[in-house]
Formats: C-alpha cells, structure tokens, sequence
C-alpha cells in the first residue's frame, strides 16, 4: 500500500493507492500552520488510522510480520510539500506551511511511525503522477510543467524523480529569461520582480500571475488572466496582441529548457495550462528556438490535476 500526503499551508490531503496505483482511500484535514508538534501528530495520526483500517494493527510500532513484508499491508510513507529539504541537514524550507519550516520533519516523523518516509517538492510530486499515468509510465523521461500561480516544474527520469544534489533541480521559475526572450519583448520589456528577490525569474513572466503582469505592463489596466483569454476569444485587439507575445515568449522560454533536458513528453499543470490554444501554439513556435537536430517533445495537459500532489507523493516509493 502506498501512502501520499500532500501538506498545503490550509489542508493536508491524504490518500491511499493499491499496487495497481488505484486510490483506495482519502481524507482531508486542516494543516496546523503553527505548531510543528501538531503537524507530525496529524500525520502519524492519519498513517496509524490507515494501518489499521487495512488490517495493519500490528505494524505500527514497526514491526512487520512476514504477511506484510510480501503483500505490503503497510503504507509506505510520502509527503509533498511548497518546499524542499535541505540536502545537508534534512530541515525543511518552506514559507506555507510556518510550523515546519526549519524543522527536520522527515526525522521526526520516522521516529514517531517507525518507518522510512519520503519528502519532495509538490511540483515533482505532480510531475511523478503524470509520469506514471498508464499512458506515461513507459516514457524515459517526463518533465512536469506547472503554469499556476507561480512556474515550477520537476523532472522524471525512469520513472523517478530527479531532485538534484541540493534538491532544487525542477525549479525552472528561479532560472531567468533567455536573451532571446527578452529582446522578443522589445525596449518596453518589463523587469519583473520575484519572491526570491531576484529580477527577471520566469516564475514572473510564464506563470498565471505573469500572464496578468505583462498585460498590465503593456495596457496599463489589470486584468485576470480569466478575462484576458475570453477577450482573446471575441477577437478584442489587446487581448489578441498580448496572447500573441505570450505565446511566443512561452515558446522561446520552453525551447531553452528542452535544450537542457530534451524530455520526451512535457505535461502541463496549474490554471494557465487550460488555455487550449498552448497545445496547438507550442508544436508550431517551439521547432525554430531548437537545435536543429531537436524535434519539439509532446506536450500534453495533465490528467491529474488537483489529486497529482498526493498521487505523486505516494509514489515517491515506487520501486521499479
């Protein structure tokens, strides 16, 4: 049995998966933001709840018997998390959820449930679960694209994450834009901010919040991204100019990273990866930023969408 948890700075969803990855068990509970204590009780809470409901009782404290060792009664433990490790010292950086930042939370949670647990970045948490959709799991290679709030990414190879020494590979939206992209946006480009207080992170430009960004840069009135697309729809100029340099500065901005990973497949997740018109664009746009030995991966929406998190947290212990 495999476990994912998927810790959000309001909610901590749990769930289940049997061998043949089907969920088989969910539930939802507040995050206690504020008091690590809490965070580890509430998640070794859910595990022992679902030990036992599975028939697992006599695990618990660890102890396997020999059932259980082959059938895998016993959930094996993953949590994604707005954050990463620190490779050195196991504490957790993370801004969301407070109560477990600086904390060594998978320490401490595989002390209180007396088995190993698995702790990843939820951007390659949603990438793991696209990578091992039925469709997927035979790819050498996917690289997980997240256009959300923010731009994120992950990166799975075989079948596995690729986190990286320092676990920040995937974090594509703290690389900048490309000289190419920034001449595509003229001597009026805007030089955005970001949360890592650096300048020109693509995490400003290529996420949803980007998309809103640029437009009001150019136009001088703010829009949701929502209503930018609709007008696009009905033909209104603006709306059809922005979408036009958007869809070019993802296309360049994609280019460079394929060039660094060359995946086979790209899968795009968050709210801006709805915009219908990114799969027709991408495959014609992409081709002329490449080398010219390299043909463009297929880009496809992800399936998963909001349960990718957890689906990709419990198979953080797949073992192929």
């Amino acid at each position: 049995m495999y476990y994912g948890f998927d810790v959000g700075g309001t909610k901590i969803e749990f769930g289940a998966f049997n061998e043949k990855l089907e969920r088989v068990a969910t539930e939802r509970v507040p995050t206690p933001t504020d008091n690590y204590a809490l965070l580890v009780e509430t998640i070794a809470g859910l595990v022992n709840k679902y030990d036992a409901e599975f028939g697992c009782e006599g695990t618990i404290a660890g102890l396997v018997n020999k059932y259980d060792a082959e059938f895998g009664c016993e959930g094996t433990i993953g949590l994604g998390l707005p954050g990463m490790e620190d490779a050195d010292d196991g504490t957790v950086l993370t801004v969301n959820v407070p109560a477990a930042k600086g904390q060594p939370l998978r320490k401490d949670l595989e002390a209180k449930i007396g088995r190993t647990v698995k702790i990843e970045n939820d951007a390659n948490c949603f990438a793991l679960s696209e990578a091992w959709d039925e469709e997927l799991k035979d790819e050498p290679s996917v690289l997980g694209l997240i256009l959300g709030t923010g731009f994120g990414g992950g990166f799975i190879y075989e079948g596995k994450v690729f986190s990286g020494r320092n676990h920040v590979a995937g974090e594509v939206g703290h690389t900048r834009l490309p000289i190419d992209a920034w001449f595509h946006l003229g001597e009026n480009a805007p030089l955005l901010g970001c949360g890592c207080d650096k300048k020109g992170c693509l995490d400003s430009y290529l996420s949803g919040r980007g998309f809103e960004l640029i437009y009001a840069h150019y136009y001088g009135e703010e829009k949701k991204a929502i209503e930018i697309i609709k007008a696009h729809a009905e033909g209104e100029a603006k709306a059809v100019e922005h979408v036009e340099r958007f869809m070019e500065l993802l296309a360049i901005c994609f280019a460079n990273l394929f060039t660094a990973t060359d995946p086979h497949v790209v899968a795009l997740g968050g709210g801006l990866s709805n915009f219908d018109l990114i799969y027709e664009e991408m495959p014609k746009r992409i081709p002329k930023h490449l080398l010219s030995v390299a043909k463009c991966p297929k880009i496809i929406k992800a399936k998963h969408g909001d349960s990718g998190g957890v689906r990709g947290a419990a198979f953080l212990n797949i073992k192929n």
